[in-house]
């Protein structure tokens, strides 16, 4: 919606106004506006139907001070019960929280840096993310989990190191993940394994250099060993993505993907076809090629309500790309020897079993049914 706002008010009369890109001081002014009567039109960031007209007003600026923001832990402890929600790579329950907002880095596929937090790093002050940590710990003495769901939350080396130190000097030891590149070295690694990091969620995309090159990932396939190998050295667990589908993919090189995943061997991995939002580089790339197989949103999702996979390219269709994930999938965790380290994990690492059986449970549940099934 922040990339075509216009046209979304137009979908359906249903829908009366859009807040754009960073909404969140958007919203606050909204309800302030509508509680004293006043003029939508003063409203930054907002797009609105007026009269049957479609009004767009001036975008609005990112926030600059994050820690201005309440705790969304509050949030949760207010309105949410956080056992109805899994997320399979982190113990159960878990919170998730965002620590900074924006990235510099200029992936083709990346909606948000691209639409919504822009491409300007800015982050919360350790110490606003530290006082968060003790309240999720006071709130909620059942969570096992913390998850940092920032596009990057290692992008600030010094930043890390001062989070590691407070983490350390506060005595706070519950697990956390994060999202993180690849391009960071084995000391910060380390700091973060003493600071209580369990797991960081990596973006590996291809096993494919010239792919990686393609999307400007800025990454490469060296950088990515070395990170591995130094997060198993630490012993931090690795959550590996690959996605495919992106400029330049062909049959072999999805061979070279699923390859390189094995011979990753993360402790956990993802496999899903590239998904082009609108407004992204990757979204104009596919359509100014003919690849979009439609534009009617309606089908951008499965009847299961799960993203579906709209591009074909002359080398892989839309079909050819789901079933290669499915089938990477079975590959990669119906291994043998993968299962037994499953097997293992949860006998040295008895704190993992609870989840590890958790996503089991609902991981073979769709293994063999398919991305394609219908209803």
């Amino acid at each position: 919606v922040s990339a075509l706002p216009e046209e979304t008010l137009r979908l359906d009369t249903c829908i009366d106004a859009i807040a754009i890109g960073e909404y969140d001081s958007t919203l606050k002014e909204l309800a302030s506006v509508i509680l004293s009567r006043g003029d939508l039109k003063g409203v930054q960031g907002l797009c609105f139907r007026n009269n049957g007209e479609v009004i767009r007003n001036a975008n609005r600026a990112y926030i600059k001070n994050l820690d201005d923001l309440p705790f969304v832990s509050g949030v949760y402890k207010r309105h949410l019960k956080i056992e109805n929600y899994f997320y399979s790579i982190t113990k159960y329950p878990q919170i998730t929280i965002m620590t900074s907002r924006g990235c510099p880095y200029q992936c083709s596929f990346c909606v948000y840096p691209q639409l919504i937090h822009g491409h300007s790093y800015r982050r919360r002050s350790v110490s606003n993310v530290i006082e968060e940590f003790k309240f999720i710990k006071k709130e909620f003495p059942q969570v096992k989990e913390i998850f940092i769901e920032d596009d990057t939350f290692t992008l600030d080396r010094k930043y890390c190191k001062e989070f590691a130190e407070k983490m350390a000097s506060e005595g706070i030891n519950i697990p956390w993940t994060a999202n993180s590149r690849v391009d960071i070295k084995a000391e910060t690694l380390r700091l973060l394994k003493d600071a209580n990091c369990r797991l960081l969620c990596i973006g590996v995309e291809s096993g494919d250099q010239t792919i990686l090159n393609n999307i400007r990932k800025g990454i490469t396939l060296e950088q990515i060993k070395e990170f591995v190998e130094n997060a198993k050295m630490v012993g931090i667990l690795v959550h590996a993505c690959f996605m495919v589908g992106n400029r330049g993919e062909t049959k072999e090189t999805l061979k070279k993907t699923l390859d390189f995943a094995m011979a990753l061997k993360p402790d956990t991995v993802q496999f899903f076809p590239l998904m082009v939002y609108p407004g992204t580089d990757a979204y104009t790339w596919a359509k100014n090629n003919g690849y979009l197989q439609t534009q009617d949103y309606s089908k951008w999702i499965t009847e299961d309500g799960l993203h579906n996979c709209v591009i074909s390219t002359p080398d892989l269709s839309s079909d050819e790309l789901v079933r290669f994930c499915d089938g990477a999938r079975q590959a990669f965790y119906l291994r043998p020897g993968y299962i037994l380290s499953k097997i293992v994990q949860m006998f040295t690492q008895p704190s993992e079993s609870k989840r590890i059986l958790k996503t089991s449970l609902i991981f073979f549940k769709y293994l063999f049914r398919g991305s394609l099934r219908r209803s």
